[in-house]
């Protein structure tokens, strides 16, 4: 520090700076009380740590957004101090400050992770230059981060969509949720999104830069399931030609979607919840065990609670998934949505194809009044449907399924007006070949928003005698 540091500093205070909590990280007072009082001359909101534990503990309790850090502290390394300061908070900005005649312990810093350097002895307007570029850098990242939540804002929470007071609340917990690290336990009937509120926990909190690991355990086949998270080393079983990593450590850094966990046979729940506990795991067929870093985010449409008194899930795996719990309210619960999503489901699929829908009044009470045991999934499918069998600009009632309707949209027999009745397989023909006559030939989309698979879209065009 030189002797510029004796005068006075008393520049007006940066506005990018304000709110901004900043951690001064030197075993030397008079070095601190001097960072200390540039950092506050600018806005910031300072604290001060004299050593390394001191700051993680200031870390744990606090939102910090930058910290000044001595690389050279008593008792541990400025690069294992880094590491486990970016561990506890990745957003926050380290600019490490080095009393070495040579650069290049700064230098590996930066490539650690810090946003910059100083070396001593430095002057206050160096200090002072290189804290009002970090402010304005945050303050960069904040606007951005605004202009993010703005867009998600718009209908929903990211790709959730949905303006109910129960959906607000989802909201509310979502965003607490993606600041910390813990488990969070996914709760709602199929269909209603669980996946998708995962996904906007990981890709709304700081490690959105890491992978994100979906798993469904109700459809892996129970003795590959254990193959699959953990992975297995070469000639572990017949047909291990090769070692496989595993899904757990190919998050490394990032979240494990387990989903439909309800699913998960008992044996695998224990070795589960040892690699929770203890944050490591052993490959199938290998003795030797592997450290992970992952965050675990479950789902399932089951009562847990009942399956544990039944004896079907651990319960000391429920109560470490059970951290964090949020529910997703039904469809039925908050049918205020159902024009929105609607909307939305519509105006994206005339996005996708070129076309404009709308809903007919009639159309839009049956929406209304139908309960969606399958939630937004069965209502997007519904749109789907009636999007491919109507060919003008407004849906029908009659377009909607006839479990959605209830027989209440019901066509004219004769007598009661102009129409006839039609065959069901006739209008089977005529709404797949209309779809893909709208669709300009494009069979694999049709049989996607027909809902059926292409062979049978295939054979049905053969039975109709149309060019497969």
């Amino acid at each position: 520090m030189t002797s510029a540091t004796a005068h006075a500093f008393n520049p007006p205070q940066l506005e990018a700076a304000n709110l901004l909590n900043l951690v001064i990280v030197d075993d030397e007072r008079a070095v601190r009380d001097v960072c200390r009082e540039v950092a506050r001359s600018l806005g910031f909101n300072t604290m001060v740590a004299e050593s390394a534990e001191h700051t993680y503990r200031l870390l744990d309790s606090q939102a910090i957004d930058v910290v000044l850090l001595d690389l050279k502290l008593p008792g541990v390394g400025g690069l294992e101090a880094l590491h486990k300061i970016k561990q506890r908070r990745p957003d926050a900005e380290v600019v490490v400050v080095t009393g070495y005649a040579t650069v290049q312990s700064a230098v590996q810093a930066m490539k650690n992770g810090a946003y910059d350097y100083v070396t001593k002895p430095f002057t206050i307007d160096e200090l002072k230059l290189l804290l009002e570029r970090v402010a304005a850098h945050l303050k960069l990242k904040t606007e951005n981060r605004m202009l993010r939540e703005k867009i998600k804002s718009k209908l929903g929470f990211g790709s959730i969509v949905g303006r109910a007071p129960e959906m607000e609340k989802l909201y509310r917990m979502i965003a607490k949720a993606a600041l910390s690290n813990h488990p969070v336990l996914i709760l709602g009937e199929s269909g209603t999104g669980k996946e998708m509120v995962a996904r906007s926990i990981h890709f709304s909190g700081p490690f959105r830069n890491k992978p994100f690991i979906p798993v469904d355990c109700g459809s892996l086949v129970p003795t590959l399931i254990e193959s699959e998270l953990f992975g297995y080393v070469k000639g572990a079983f017949t047909g291990a030609v090769q070692a496989k990593e595993g899904l757990l450590a190919m998050a490394e850094g990032g979240t494990v979607f387990l989903d439909e966990i309800g699913e998960l046979p008992v044996d695998l729940q224990a070795k589960l919840l040892r690699a929770i506990q203890e944050k490591e795991i052993r490959q199938v067929g290998s003795t030797k065990r592997t450290n992970i870093n992952v965050r675990i985010l479950a789902a399932t449409n089951r009562d847990l609670e009942t399956a544990v008194a039944q004896g079907t899930f651990r319960r000391d795996l429920y109560f470490r998934l059970n951290v964090l719990n949020l529910r997703i309210p039904a469809l039925r619960e908050r049918r205020q949505d159902i024009p929105v999503l609607a909307g939305y489901f519509l105006e994206r699929m005339g996005r996708d194809l070129g076309q404009e829908r709308t809903l007919s009044d009639d159309a839009m009470k049956a929406l209304l009044a139908y309960d969606w045991p399958g939630n937004v999934r069965e209502l997007e499918n519904c749109l789907q449907r009636a999007f491919a069998m109507n060919s003008s600009m407004e849906i029908q009632v009659l377009d909607l399924p006839n479990a959605v309707h209830g027989g209440n949209g019901h066509a004219p027999i004769e007598g009661e007006g102009s129409a006839k009745i039609v065959p069901i397989s006739e209008m089977e023909k005529k709404t797949i070949l209309n779809t893909i006559t709208q669709l300009n030939g494009d069979k694999l989309l049709a049989a996607r928003l027909l809902g059926i698979g292409k062979t049978t879209l295939y054979r049905k065009l053969k039975e109709y005698g149309s060019p497969a």
